[in-house]
């Protein structure tokens, strides 16, 4: 499935909207304007909230926990001694980790599971604002991996470091 995913440009918090393969809103996140660290509730269409993502604070390296209800998803974690290129991995509780790697500067990357990619992340045929083409395997949770691109582009790309 393919998704395009959209900062909203005049929002005091950080907010996306995130459109399906046939353009129609699928999802949205909305982050919270005064808080201590990043919070934000990823939500259907229709303002139900599917995610929490929850900045971990107090840590080395940028952390975020992603709540289903009152379940934790996952662990939303920039590698801290990637000296070359950044590395994330999402940590779901059990096994079949996820791992995002490439170039985060140009928004170009991908999630794998072991050896298989199941999603790639690009900016390439988009150069408005913070818009990105997202696609997912089938039979992937897509919004674990739209929650844990939101929190990537939020540690790669925070207010002071949008371009």
């Amino acid at each position: 499935m393919r998704y395009v995913m959209q900062q909203k440009l005049l929002s005091l918090a950080d907010s996306f909207t995130i459109k399906d393969e046939n353009e129609r809103d699928a999802f949205l996140v909305k982050g919270k304007f005064f808080s201590f660290g990043d919070k934000l509730s990823f939500q259907d269409a229709a303002g139900n909230e599917l995610v929490y993502i929850d900045q971990r604070m107090l840590n080395w390296s940028p952390t975020y926990e992603l709540w289903r209800g009152s379940d934790l998803l996952a662990v939303v974690k920039r590698e801290l001694f990637s000296f070359i290129h950044h590395r994330f991995t999402v940590d779901v509780p059990g096994p079949d980790d996820l791992e995002a790697e490439g170039d985060f500067l140009d928004h170009e990357y991908a999630f794998t599971r072991g050896d298989r990619v199941v999603a790639t992340v690009s900016k390439r045929w988009f150069t408005w604002t913070d818009t990105y083409g997202i696609e997912i395997a089938d039979g992937e949770d897509p919004v674990l991996i739209l929650a844990s691109a939101v929190v990537v582009d939020m540690v790669c790309h925070g207010d002071n470091k949008r371009r």
